[in-house]
């Protein structure tokens, strides 16, 4: 196994505790990390089917389809729940709704299940990043300081996550069937080892947010 392949496989390695101690706190969490967490276990099964697949040279790219759309609705959900009061929640289930069916068409028409999905995952990640740029904003507003109190460290840290892993992807993502196909496995597993990285740094913010959390 070269370098950049067990860098890849160990990149599981905090979705692993991630997942195990949402799960473990679970019960004491507050609702908007309760509804965080439901993409966490989404994320951690997908993930780990995937890497399997991987080991087994086998195409996972249904998995990333299933993924996308289903991860979607996830932070959606998340996002609806924290920003309630602040942004429209018809207006995030619009966006959700949408981009499910945008996603569905993409996989059917555009890009089949087989192969990667670059479209449907670069409007993702710009969405997220929209969503996640709001909820800096919504942070700083004095009545969610005043409201939220020990919730908001928590919150911030698993927002920052996903600002930084989406914002740092958005290319890999836009290019990624070109890298899937044209490149090198060399130039391949660079590139994702680049994505694995990024990958490491959100499940790691995504920890420590709960570990945070479950401190105060």
């Amino acid at each position: 196994m070269s370098a950049s392949e067990i860098i890849i496989v160990l990149s599981h390695v905090p979705i692993l505790l991630t997942v195990v101690y949402a799960a473990a706190q679970y019960r004491t969490l507050p609702r908007e990390l309760k509804v965080f967490s439901w993409f966490l276990f989404l994320s951690g099964v997908i993930q780990f089917i995937s890497l399997a697949f991987w080991f087994a040279s086998k195409n996972n790219m249904p998995l990333l389809h299933i993924y996308v759309a289903a991860g979607f609705l996830c932070l959606a959900w998340f996002y609806n729940t924290l920003l309630n009061g602040f942004i429209d929640a018809g207006i995030i289930w619009l966006i959700a709704i949408l981009f499910l069916l945008f996603s569905i068409t993409n996989s059917l028409f555009i890009q089949p299940v087989h192969t990667f999905n670059s479209i449907a995952l670069t409007v993702e990640s710009i969405l997220i990043v929209i969503l996640a740029l709001f909820t800096y904003r919504f942070f700083l507003s004095d009545i969610v300081k005043e409201t939220s109190g020990p919730n908001i460290k928590s919150l911030h840290w698993i927002n920052s996550g996903l600002f930084i892993y989406y914002s740092s992807s958005i290319l890999i993502f836009y290019f990624g069937s070109v890298i899937t196909t044209a490149f090198s496995r060399g130039l391949n597993l660079s590139a994702w080892m680049f994505h694995a990285f990024f990958s490491m740094v959100m499940y790691t913010c995504f920890f420590i947010g709960l570990w945070k959390r479950s401190k105060t």
